[in-house]
């Protein structure tokens, strides 16, 4: 993993946003240029990411009613991103992002692609989470070995088409609230009194399973990750909202599991951004299973 920045080095930048989930060290050792969203809690608008919206923040603004809302960069935004890496030495960019299903992201970047004064390939990963993180990771492993944005752009494409995101949650009414998820769905799931387990599927969140008990929720999101992650070299991470104690159990776990596909690699573990929390609440676990190319 090389430590070099392409920015600095006039080669392809990547580009990602700020619901790709990747550690900020991550990111700044990759030369990874990362967009925040926007959360709005009650009146107040805040970044995501450091010195702005936390997800501490979002989980207690939910469990007290105070109305979040999420919003895109707009294009002014992210033309004024490619501009700054431009100046510092990128001759071209690949802007990877959330799913345009789930999000206006994707747009603002081709918008912006338009007007950049170097060309600017945009991804829509069709995913959410780190599993667009994984994306760009493997945009900026090609990036780093001097590829151009067309080709840092198809290895990004081909590893999200690969990746598996399994998430379980407490309750649909967050995804309906933020029309991630149908009305009559999130109805059935409380009528029913299920715990729902998710996939994300053609860029949208899919009903996978659902289950009696939290318990037994996680036991089967831990299965379908071990099942996704078959023999294969595999990246794996954890995310959770107001929920560490289960999410690390469930890293332990699925370290130990697959630890020959992981080869040494740990599995991380971490709490979901502040902008991805607010659709889907306190309690939500996710699982990430990225395969790797090479």
């Amino acid at each position: 993993m090389s430590s070099e920045s392409p920015v600095s080095s006039g080669r392809t930048v990547v580009v990602t946003d700020s619901t790709a989930s990747l550690p900020s060290e991550v990111a700044a050792e990759r030369g990874i240029v990362v967009v925040p969203l926007q959360v709005v809690i009650g009146a107040e608008v805040h970044d995501e990411g450091e010195g702005g919206a936390t997800p501490e923040m979002v989980a207690a603004a939910l469990k007290s009613f105070t109305p979040v809302s999420t919003s895109r960069p707009s294009p002014a935004a992210m033309t004024e991103v490619y501009e700054r890496a431009v100046a510092e030495g990128a001759t071209e960019i690949v802007s990877v992002h959330i799913s345009g299903d789930m999000s206006g992201t994707f747009e603002s970047a081709q918008l912006a692609a338009r007007s950049a004064s170097v060309p600017v390939v945009a991804v829509d990963s069709r995913q959410v989470g780190v599993a667009t993180g994984y994306a760009a990771l493997a945009a900026a492993d090609v990036a780093a070995a001097g590829g151009t944005a067309a080709e840092a752009a198809a290895a990004a494409a081909a590893r999200a088409e690969v990746s598996s995101s399994l998430f379980y949650v407490d309750t649909l009414e967050y995804l309906r609230r933020g029309g991630r998820i149908g009305a009559a769905a999130a109805l059935l799931g409380g009528a029913l009194a299920v715990k729902p387990l998710l996939t994300i599927a053609e860029g949208r969140v899919e009903s996978l399973e659902r289950v009696r008990t939290s318990a037994r929720a996680i036991s089967r999101l831990e299965e379908l990750a071990v099942e996704a992650a078959g023999d294969r070299p595999v990246d794996v991470c954890v995310a959770h909202l107001a929920s560490a104690d289960r999410a690390g159990a469930l890293a332990g776990r699925l370290g130990e599991r697959l630890a020959e596909q992981l080869d040494g690699r740990d599995v991380w573990c971490g709490e979901l951004g502040a902008v991805l929390g607010a659709h889907v609440g306190p309690g939500m676990l996710a699982v990430c299973v990225a395969p790797r190319l090479c």
